[in-house]
């Protein structure tokens, strides 16, 4: 294997179903704790992981790339203040307020919560989840995640494609 092709397995994220249904677990857990309406996992690049609770009003890609966009321009607001990074923010509204939080070092836990619960509560909350969300992320790391594929996956693939153009 190349290294640009072990640098990119190393970068990006895979999911399974196995992988979903314990994230899901854990904001479900949260949400029930916390009282709050909705939990957005979503990783630094703006893609949306999972979300538990209600829908958001609006589309919930854009959502999620305004939140990772938000908190990229946070952390360059934090490195000119002398700090490596913020790891927390809070936006409060008339009816609606939101918490973006970092899970480990790639992925961003986005909390939206009305006068249902308080913002003590959800960070409470929240900084637990947070670590149990870092857990699942690091036995997910340990994981083989090639299990099922060949070794000769990847040259069988370019020369299926060879043969197809």
């Amino acid at each position: 294997m190349r290294i640009h092709d072990q640098q990119l397995r190393a970068d990006r994220m895979v999911f399974y179903e196995k992988d979903v249904d314990r994230l899901n677990g854990e904001l479900d857990a949260f949400l029930e704790l916390s009282k709050a309406r909705c939990a957005l996992l979503i990783d630094r690049d703006g893609h949306q992981v999972t979300r538990r609770g209600e829908a958001v009003g609006t589309s919930a890609d854009s959502i999620s790339a305004l939140i990772a966009g938000s908190f990229a321009a946070t952390k360059e607001m934090a490195r000119l203040l002398g700090e490596a990074e913020f790891t927390v923010m809070f936006h409060q509204g008339k009816r609606d307020s939101i918490q973006l939080q970092l899970v480990g070092e790639r992925t961003l836990l986005a909390v939206l919560f009305d006068e249902r619960t308080n913002l003590g509560l959800v960070r409470f909350y929240a900084t637990e989840a947070c670590q149990r969300l870092s857990d699942v992320f690091d036995s997910m790391s340990q994981e083989d995640r090639t299990a099922g594929l060949s070794s000769q996956f990847s040259a069988d693939a370019t020369a299926a494609l060879d043969q197809l153009f």
